[in-house]
């Protein structure tokens, strides 16, 4: 196992690999052994999938550039998801068949990243929620174009990384996680996760983020989880769910824990009580948020937990899709629920440097 204290060394391993492969994408995306899909991974029918997918999507965007739905307005977290699914097809500002579609969203959040260094959009419910993915996309962003033609654009797009950063550094409370406001006083693993993916991704761009968050993010994660290996939402009582689950091993993975008890316990919770096609309890409520977590963490373990795994949410998404080219989410609309399928169809391009081992 990788002991937190070995995390200093893993994260300058990613930072290293990430920032190597993030200058190579932004010169002219070649297929190298880290951005091509590997034989049988990407069919025909993925193909067109994403293809109606990426232009339902474009038709979602609003005028401000931003990405939401009937009841979140225009929505941080959201608008950072849409973008991440147009970049994980290679797109990114200047380039691409999408890339005013990126530089748009991109825009967007660069306008509403206030004083503070908080990113929220029209929605005040859950800001840090909406902040953690829409951190997310800009430290891939500026991963992927820093030192780019646009010095203008960003050097802004550092600035305000860097400052969102800063809050989710300074927001952590003393249990080591976040909760939904960017106060520490509260925590809970849904939105832990979504602030240890953005420090990882800002961290892989060369921003400086401190071990010790780290270390006491890895600590309250694993004091969610439970004995059967699933993970509860917050620590201390509560049962496990899947969708939890997965967002919990993902932090793990993304802290840098890529081996060990709690891994393989986790991984085993998720197949038995999701794989696609077999599991029950996979509708519904949570279904994007679920998968969208259970393929990074089947992608990270690899091997034939992968080789089992990814066949099966390809076409068991592929067959959710719908006329429009989207997907629908009960509770948070069209444009969320479309991004997050096409992110996870798109997995095995590993064009994003989140998603590259």
């Amino acid at each position: 196992m990788i002991r937190p204290r070995s995390l200093a060394r893993v994260a300058l391993l990613g930072l290293c690999l990430a920032t190597a492969h993030g200058a190579t994408l932004a010169q002219d995306a070649p297929p190298t052994a880290q951005n091509a899909a590997l034989e049988n991974e990407i069919t025909p029918a993925l193909n067109q999938a994403v293809t109606n997918g990426l232009e339902a999507l474009a038709q979602l965007q609003r005028d401000d550039g931003s990405f939401g739905g009937q009841r979140y307005g225009s929505n941080a977290a959201i608008t950072g998801l849409a973008a991440l699914a147009f970049m994980a097809d290679g797109n990114m500002p200047g380039r691409g068949q999408y890339s005013e579609q990126v530089e748009r969203a991109l825009e967007f959040l660069l306008n509403n990243t206030n004083e503070t260094g908080l990113i929220a959009g029209d929605t005040s419910h859950g800001p840090m929620y909406g902040h953690g993915f829409a951190t997310l996309f800009l430290g891939e962003v500026y991963g992927m174009t820093a030192g780019g033609d646009n010095a203008e654009q960003s050097r802004r797009t550092h600035d305000a990384l860097v400052r969102a950063v800063r809050l989710i550094v300074q927001t952590q409370n003393e249990e080591g996680g976040w909760r939904y406001n960017p106060t520490p006083h509260d925590a809970d693993i849904s939105v832990t996760i979504t602030q240890i993916m953005a420090l990882r991704s800002a961290r892989n761009a060369g921003i400086e983020v401190p071990i010790e968050t780290i270390d006491r993010a890895v600590e309250y994660v694993r004091r969610c989880q439970n004995a059967d290996g699933g993970f509860r939402y917050q620590a201390g009582r509560g049962a496990s769910a899947w969708p939890r689950s997965a967002a919990g091993v993902a932090s793990l993975y993304y802290a840098g824990i890529y081996e060990g008890e709690e891994i393989e316990r986790g991984l085993d919770y998720i197949v038995e009580t999701s794989m696609p096609g077999r599991a029950r309890n996979t509708g519904g409520a949570h279904y994007f948020y679920g998968h969208y977590y259970a393929v990074q963490t089947m992608y990270l373990a690899g091997g034939e937990r992968w080789a089992t795994w990814w066949p099966a949410i390809r076409e068991e998404l592929i067959e959710r899709q719908e006329a429009s080219g989207g997907w629908s989410d009960n509770s948070a609309g069209t444009a969320y629920g479309t991004a997050m399928a096409l992110i996870i169809l798109q997995m095995p391009k590993r064009y994003l440097p989140i998603f590259q081992k």
